[in-house]
């Protein structure tokens, strides 16, 4: 589990991808979202950004509930996203030092659901 507070001591790996989201839900997000699910699972934090040092930095999001609208939206329309193996549980709204951010928590998926993409 990633210690929120100390979030800068992390950094992006195979199972930890931050997108800044600043203009709204990147689409870059279902290509990770696919990605973890195929493999290992994984944690996307939206409204938190790779510094130059490699080390994170949250920047916040000005509309979370709408970015988290909007990731319903999409990943429950098949002509977007094949499999939906989420649950409510899996995305939430945090806030840490004043700033909200999203974090998708993404399983692997199960050997039937395969592919996701």
């Amino acid at each position: 589990m990633i210690d929120f507070n100390s979030l800068s001591e992390y950094k992006e790996n195979n199972r930890l991808e931050v997108k800044a989201a600043k203009g709204g839900l990147p689409k870059s997000v279902w290509e990770t979202y696919s990605s973890f699910a195929n493999i290992l699972g994984g944690l996307i934090l939206l409204g938190v950004v790779e510094k130059d040092d490699k080390s994170l930095e949250i920047v916040g999001l000005s509309d979370a509930d709408k970015i988290v609208d909007d990731f319903w939206d999409t990943i429950n329309n098949q002509n977007k996203v094949n499999t939906n193996i989420l649950s409510s549980k899996n995305v939430e709204v945090l806030t840490i030092e004043d700033k909200n951010i999203v974090a998708i928590t993404v399983p692997r998926a199960t050997r039937t659901d395969k592919p996701i993409y």
